[in-house]
């Protein structure tokens, strides 16, 4: 009886210490990512009332590769890469100089042009803020493994504005093809709250509910599943680009700051030769697409193609709002093709290219139902992922953080 009153006693004190730990780091989380996504906005918005702001590009990829180089090494690429690196192969402990860093590097990356999200810097600063809070309070490897979780998931919940969603994206993404099951609890407390925190800060997120319910039926049904492979396609080559790209930029052995200004140079080229829609996040052709407008068929093979540069030639920014770019255009795409209904080929686009590309196939259902409730069939989302899914045998994310097939 002593025993199992003692067991009771245990359990009950354990997860009320990480209830309390999970709000906190919710709160820390959502305050420093309001505050990253407030001065984003701000620059954003105050580089792009000059028609030629894309000329700034080789200085600013310059600026960013050279405070990453000499300031924060880690805070170098897409972010989601070294955060998964600090909790397989680092003891979860990240440098907090990644933080300011990663910050300063992706707001002058994205205000210039460069083609790149704002997730998986999220996630790093989360991570970073995390493991400086378990390194103050001298909290033992395995508890700052769990609090460096928490600040990866309250990152991406309080960026995606899906709390639920993006907190599952933050423990899935970490582990191909499982979840960490005992961290999945204050990992939705800390989304939750750093959700609602960022929220109160004024934060203003993506949400496109769609006016329509597809009719399901065995027609339907064939096309979502030949939809699923061909997105599952279109994530092999996402990766197969990205790959491309690291080793291109690699192969030239210049000073990196030298390389950043190269990358940013060669950008404002592909921008005067194809359009600059490519350029900087793309929400507004991603709009475009849910909205059923027409793209051009080469669009996501274009953003492709400026991501991988952006990233690889020295800009700092995440890869999930390029992926929702290239998954929405590439829908977009098949929908004319086959002259199906553009809108509902773009949605499904969006969520199959994230449940592929990215190894997160239950986080992107769950982020289906939350972006485009209340009209979006459920059903018609998570049979788009599920064959998408397919992709995740050919492209896996090892524990370096690299897409490898």
């Amino acid at each position: 009886m002593k025993k199992r009153l003692y067991e009771q006693s245990l359990l009950i004190l354990t997860v009320g210490k990480w209830v309390c730990l999970s709000v906190i780091i919710g709160c820390i989380v959502g305050i420093s990512t309001a505050i990253f996504l407030k001065a984003l906005n701000w620059s954003t918005v105050s580089f792009s009332r000059y028609s030629y702001y894309f000329l700034f590009m080789p200085v600013a990829f310059f600026a960013s590769a050279l405070i990453i180089k000499y300031i924060a090494p880690d805070a170098e690429g897409h972010g989601t890469e070294k955060v998964i690196e600090a909790i397989h192969q680092k003891d979860s402990k990240i440098n907090f100089s990644v933080v300011p860093v990663k910050l300063l590097a992706t707001v002058i990356t994205i205000a210039s042009g460069g083609s790149a999200g704002k997730e998986g810097p999220c996630a790093q600063i989360g991570a970073g803020l995390a493991s400086l809070f378990a390194r103050i309070f001298r909290f033992d490897g395995f508890d700052r493994r769990k609090l460096v979780i928490c600040g990866i998931s309250a990152g991406f919940a309080s960026v995606f504005g899906t709390p639920i969603a993006g907190a599952i994206f933050g423990v899935e993404v970490l582990f191909i093809g499982g979840l960490l099951y005992d961290v999945l609890l204050p990992s939705f407390i800390a989304g939750i709250i750093s959700f609602h925190v960022s929220e109160s800060f004024g934060v203003s997120y993506f949400y496109h509910p769609l006016n329509f319910v597809p009719a399901f039926g065995q027609l339907f049904f064939m096309q979502v599943i030949i939809a699923g492979i061909f997105f599952g396609l279109i994530s092999f080559l996402l990766i197969e680009l990205l790959k491309l790209g690291s080793k291109f930029f690699n192969a030239i052995h210049v000073w990196g700051p030298l390389k950043g200004a190269m990358g940013g140079t060669l950008l404002v080229v592909m921008a005067c030769l194809f359009s600059t829609q490519y350029l900087g996040l793309g929400l507004n052709t991603i709009e475009n697409c849910l909205q059923g407008g027409k793209v051009s068929g080469f669009a996501f093979l274009l953003k492709t193609l400026f991501t991988s540069v952006t990233l690889n030639s020295g800009g700092s920014g995440g890869i999930v709002t390029p992926i929702f770019f290239v998954g929405s255009t590439s829908g977009n795409f098949f929908a004319q093709l086959f002259n199906l209904d553009i809108a509902t080929f773009s949605a499904l686009g969006l969520v199959a290219l994230l449940a592929g590309a990215a190894n997160t196939p239950i986080a992107a259902s769950i982020m289906s139902i939350d972006v485009h409730l209340p009209s979006h069939s459920p059903f018609s989302g998570t049979a788009s992922i599920s064959f998408a899914g397919a992709a995740e045998r050919f492209c896996l994310l090892d524990r370096s953080g690299y897409w490898r097939r």
